[in-house]
């Protein structure tokens, strides 16, 4: 129970990060890690929503947020750009 809830709050941050990225609210994904650990709170350890995506991989990270969806409504509904970068396999931010 306590691991489900963490995860929806963590997913839900990083659904959110990735909207506002692809509504343009955010310049770049690198912009998203350093404002949401520093403004936010998002756990440093985690390397920001964005890393956090490219970590765990988008194609994952729209299948939880899909199965939270059915679970606990609209609002874990999965941002139009997750799902972009879930189908092409692009990561948030480029390799190194």
């Amino acid at each position: 129970a306590q691991d489900e809830i963490r995860e929806r709050v963590v997913l839900q941050m990083v659904n959110e990060a990735i909207r506002c990225l692809g509504e343009g609210i955010l310049r770049s994904a690198r912009d998203g890690d350093v404002g949401a650990v520093f403004g936010l709170g998002f756990p440093p350890f985690r390397g920001g929503p964005f890393r956090y995506a490219d970590k765990i991989g988008t194609k994952e990270l729209l299948a939880r947020m899909e199965r939270l969806r059915t679970r606990h409504g609209e609002r874990f509904e999965p941002a139009p750009l997750l799902v972009e970068h879930a189908v092409s396999g692009k990561p948030f931010h480029p390799a190194s």
